[in-house]
């Protein structure tokens, strides 16, 4: 199939987006009208600059309010019209979008609209122009797709087609399968946008809130599915607005449409991930200082170090922390995370081919081949298997019988406990705090190149605005801490970083425990200073909704329950640009505990 994308998607001017539409790798392009009357090349020069990138002009877009007028405003409808097919022949764009009228003089005429579309299109006809009508789905009288094709189907015209827009169609709740009774040779144009599931005003659900296939609650291939079914062989065009996208970097959002086309091509073949991570291998912070006194306060023991860099390898159970001292400048933070890969080669190929490219990175000769690529907000992901472990040398020479740092072991060897019973087993989670322009990206990218699937999105209220919050998991482990036996799986949760007018909200690693309770009497004992405060007016909530012991309110712990089971989880103190939650999900508990969330946001904005 060939790609499109509407220069309305991108920001910038309409050099500058034709351009990184092409870098991104479209065949073609839909100019937006005024991108072309903002621009000070003249049409020619635009149709030469397009084809000397190898981009097609597919489409020259919007006409609007033209049919089902009275007579004097047909007239100057008509007139308005020439000036449009004169302008196209210039730009050499031989196809026009026509929307349906949403004025208030329209006349609710069938009859009337094909009589007028059917002269526009004999004008058009001499121009060697044709004219795709598409349904707005807030137009006066026809805003219903198949609405539009009956009026076509009556205007009977070779010139005159009909588009059809995912939004326009799926926003409505239309059904797609009747796109397969349309003749494949009448649909002259596809237009494809997904959108998060809002319960709002249609045109500013459209004007604000469309995203690329792939990043919203709509099944945009499904309906392209039945288009293809219907015969249509044009191209697959995004035509997107979007305040932030309109904010962002034109080269990265053009990147981004031309990566969800990608997705969205394999996904019509049904093609699958060729390898879906199985588990957390390691989450990388950088920073040394008031992280040497967290670890091991939280049981964690140093089993090694890289032989290379400045890179401590602390583990318990199954979870692995790397301590990166270059980074220490910066105070701690989460740098990087390593993802257990059955075929990291695959993974890295699937990540390349969905156009996020591998990070240089430099490396000894005997260093374990490890690559990486960049998640939207920086984070750097590897994709790894147990070879990396033999990087961390055991610092008294003891290895297991691998050969990897004793402390290590897989998700099922256990490992080690920890202080005491109940300690960490493995990483459950880690929620990243996303860029503002970026958020929709970072949903394609972990969809996409890692295989994750999106859990509902949610809005958690803080003490200076909202946090934006969606969590993403492995298909087969979103409920279970163990999964299929195979590894924990991945859970990743991603945050809106838009509130108030401070710094963006810090980063956190969940680390899974089987006693939470006796993890929190042991810190509570021996390190009181590391757990965030938590009000007893929650407590006197939690226990007037749920029977509960008392000893959570005395240990700080935090209670939640869904359909599954129960969720008993802790906070720490924030330490430079992370924190630590230690949890425990009881009776495969799907959730993140998110409606604790305002009270742990508002318990850190106090804490000094």
């Amino acid at each position: 199939m060939r790609t499109s994308i509407a220069t309305v998607s991108v920001s910038g001017t309409l050099t500058e987006k034709l351009a990184a539409v092409a870098a991104a790798g479209f065949d073609g392009v839909e100019i937006f009208e005024n991108d072309l009357l903002a621009c000070p090349l003249p049409p020619e020069e635009i149709r030469a600059r397009a084809a000397d990138l190898g981009l097609t002009i597919e489409l020259y877009q919007p006409f609007r309010d033209f049919e089902c007028v009275p007579r004097a405003r047909l007239r100057a409808n008509l007139e308005r019209a020439e000036h449009k097919f004169r302008l196209m022949e210039r730009l050499g764009a031989d196809l026009l979008l026509v929307c349906s009228n949403v004025s208030q003089e329209t006349i609710a005429d069938d009859g009337l609209a094909a009589e007028h579309l059917r002269l526009l299109a004999e004008r058009a006809a001499e121009h060697g122009i044709r004219i795709a009508y598409e349904a707005l789905a807030w137009g006066r009288h026809v805003n219903e797709y198949m609405h539009a094709w009956h009026i076509v189907r009556q205007a009977d015209h070779p010139n005159l087609g009909t588009c059809l827009d995912s939004f326009h169609i799926l926003s409505r709740g239309s059904d797609p399968l009747g796109i397969e009774a349309i003749p494949g040779e009448k649909i002259f144009f596809l237009q494809l946008a997904d959108a998060p599931l809002l319960a709002m005003d249609v045109l500013q659900w459209s004007r604000h809130h469309r995203c690329f296939p792939g990043q919203g609650g709509f099944d945009v291939a499904g309906l392209v599915r039945h288009a293809l079914n219907a015969g249509y062989t044009g191209p697959l065009s995004l035509e997107v607005f979007n305040d932030h996208f309109r904010q962002a970097g034109t080269a990265r959002t053009a990147r981004d449409g031309m990566r969800s086309l990608i997705a969205l091509e394999r996904q019509l073949h049904g093609a699958v991930h060729p390898s879906v991570p199985a588990g957390f291998a390691f989450a990388e912070l950088s920073g040394t200082g008031s992280l040497g006194g967290v670890l091991p306060a939280l049981g964690f023991t140093r089993t090694g170090r890289h032989r290379g860099k400045p890179v401590e390898l602390w583990s318990q159970g199954a979870a692995r922390l790397l301590v990166n001292e270059a980074g220490a400048g910066q105070g701690p933070g989460l740098l990087a995370i390593g993802l257990d890969s059955s075929d990291p080669g695959r993974a890295v190929e699937h990540a390349e081919s969905l156009l996020s490219p591998v990070l240089p990175r430099e490396r000894a000769p005997e260093d374990a081949m490890l690559h990486a690529v960049a998640a939207p907000d920086g984070t750097e992901i590897f994709f790894c298997d147990d070879g990396w472990l033999a990087d961390f040398p055991p610092e008294d020479g003891s290895s297991s019988e691998d050969g990897s740092p004793r402390g290590g072991g897989s998700p099922s060897a256990g490992g080690s406990p920890g202080h005491g019973g109940g300690g960490i087993t493995h990483i459950d989670h880690v929620a990243l705090a996303q860029p503002p322009h970026y958020f929709d990206e970072a949903m394609l990218f972990y969809r996409g190149v890692l295989g994750l699937q999106p859990q509902e999105s949610l809005e958690v209220p803080d003490p200076y605005g909202l946090v934006r919050s969606r969590a993403m998991s492995t298909p087969s482990t979103p409920s279970t801490p163990q999964g299929t036996g195979e590894g924990p799986g991945v859970r990743m949760v991603l945050n809106l970083a838009q509130v108030g007018a401070g710094q963006p909200p810090p980063q956190h690693v969940a680390l899974a425990c089987t006693d939470v309770l006796a993890v929190a009497r042991r810190l509570r004992a021996e390190h009181p200073e590391l757990l965030l405060p938590i009000p007893a007016n929650y407590y006197d909530d939690l226990e007037a909704r749920h029977d509960v012991p008392p000893e959570l309110r005395e240990l700080g712990v935090l209670y939640d329950r869904d359909e599954r089971g129960a969720f008993l989880h802790l906070y720490t103190v924030t330490v430079g640009r992370v924190f630590f939650e230690l949890v425990q999900r009881v009776d495969g508990y799907a959730g993140y505990g998110a409606v604790n969330a305002p009270i742990r946001l508002a318990a850190q904005h106090a804490a000094p």
